[in-house]
């Protein structure tokens, strides 16, 4: 019996590897190559990229799951949207600052600006003489004038590097006095004293865990001290006995003060009373004050130094400076945040908690109508990101099965939620509000590619 016989009858299976002629008919590489959506694909992405795509889909293609004559019409939607493989992703955990997320979110305006100076730009170049100017001035000059009471700023490529390069500067081969309290882990393993140990600083730590008064710091203070270090506990809380000493009276020790604040605020802000920011910090003495700027400020990763003119002068010109300068596109963004409107941060921060409940209930309701359970919960956000610990802020999420989770992270855009209690809960704080209805269609593909709707009420 011939194969066509034998196989008369049979209802095909759902992957079948083609045969041996079919398999012959499968395109070559440089005729696929050659489809004009392809070609304007190479262009756009590259051609080592689109052509990692197209034989990936002949792969498929040789083992029965992509029909042989439509290879490159399935190449071109697997075409990624960019040359990039970072994929945008909708923050839905109620963590406003995710490190893993990138911490903060652009705002539009610093957006714009990135693109503005991704080509080439007068960074370092006075247009109206044609001679070389100071690098990123007019960032800088943004921070001073937020920042009144800083007679210098000076920018480096993240927090750490700015402490970093604050004591080589002012403390290699010297002593850096600091609280046992605030020998802090700042996150992955990297460790403060570590950190500062690579410097060529000894650390000379003083008073205990719970406690450090002015006297311990005072008693420290001697010819090799290079500076006070007053580190701001932004990933915990030590509550009960406690005691530590302000920079107020530490800026009376006769030697330079550095506050590190960690999470970014320039100004007090008041949902946050207890977060230190750079502006209060250097009116109560502090000689510098080094922070992070895709915190609490909004803005992209950079690390930012504030204060006394002479020694931020310092820091500008030793040679490490070089090494952990920021590049164009950071400056760009980091000046339309402070000069532009409000950040996402912000905006999040400051959301009216009845709206966010409004915007849950009315998500929870479409989704209720597309045969999704789902119903809108009040939960507890957080800021993250190493800043503000303890602090809760009132939020709302739209509550799924805890099933949601693994395909809305594999949707487009993806969207990160938080799991608790075996409920899928997206809250809204740090959503945008433009971006509900985006949020809303990934939960419905999400609900398609399980290929049943929920019952309403039904637990994960």
């Amino acid at each position: 019996m011939d194969r066509d016989h034998a196989s008369a009858g049979r209802a095909p299976a759902a992957h079948t590897v083609p045969d041996v002629d079919e398999r012959r008919r499968l395109p070559r590489t440089d005729v696929l190559l050659a489809d004009p959506r392809l070609v304007a694909a190479a262009e756009r992405l590259g051609r080592g990229l689109v052509k990692d795509v197209v034989t990936g889909v002949q792969a498929r293609a040789r083992a029965g799951e992509v029909p042989v004559g439509e290879v490159a019409d399935h190449a071109v939607a697997a075409l990624p949207a960019t040359a990039c493989a970072l994929r945008p992703v909708i923050n839905a955990t109620g963590v406003l600052l995710h490190t893993n997320l990138g911490r903060a979110a652009l705002s539009a305006a610093a957006r714009e600006a990135v693109l503005a100076a991704s080509g080439t730009t007068d960074v370092e170049l006075d247009l109206a003489t044609g001679a070389r100017s100071r690098r990123g001035r007019s960032a800088l000059d943004a921070l001073l004038r937020a920042v009144p009471a800083a007679g210098a700023a000076h920018v480096v490529n993240n927090g750490a590097a700015a402490l970093v390069l604050a004591a080589t500067a002012l403390a290699q081969g010297r002593e850096i006095i600091v609280s046992r309290g605030e020998m802090v882990e700042i996150g992955d393993g990297f460790r403060l004293p570590d950190l500062l140990a690579s410097t060529g600083a000894r650390l000379r730590e003083v008073g205990t865990t719970n406690r450090t008064t002015r006297a311990d710091y005072a008693a420290a203070v001697g010819p090799d001290t290079g500076f006070v270090l007053k580190v701001h506990p932004s990933n915990f809380r030590v509550t009960g006995f406690t005691r530590e000493a302000s920079v107020a009276e530490l800026a009376a020790l006769g030697v330079p003060v550095v506050a590190d604040i960690g999470s970014g605020l320039l100004a007090p802000d008041p949902v946050l009373p207890g977060e230190p920011d750079a502006a209060s910090r250097l009116r109560a003495g502090a000689s510098l004050v080094t922070a992070s700027g895709d915190k609490l400020l909004g803005g992209p990763q950079c690390g930012l130094v504030l204060g006394d003119t002479e020694l931020v002068r310092r820091l500008a010109r030793h040679p490490l400076a070089r090494a952990v300068r920021v590049d164009k596109l950071t400056l760009a963004a980091l000046e339309a945040t402070v000069r532009g409107p409000d950040t996402p941060t912000r905006t999040a921060l400051h959301a009216d908690p009845a709206r966010l409940r409004q915007r849950a209930e009315r998500l929870a309701a479409e989704l209720r109508a597309d045969g999704i359970d789902s119903r809108a919960v009040g939960t507890d956000a957080v800021v993250g990101g190493g800043g503000a610990p303890g602090v809760t802020l009132p939020s709302a999420a739209v509550s799924l099965p805890a099933r949601y989770a693994a395909p809305l992270r594999g949707a487009d855009p993806a969207v990160l939620a938080r799991v608790e209690e075996g409920r899928c809960l997206l809250d809204v704080r740090a959503v945008p509000e433009d971006a509900d209805a985006a949020l809303a269609a990934a939960v419905r593909r999400a609900a398609v590619a399980r290929e049943a709707p929920d019952v309403p009420g039904r637990g994960a």
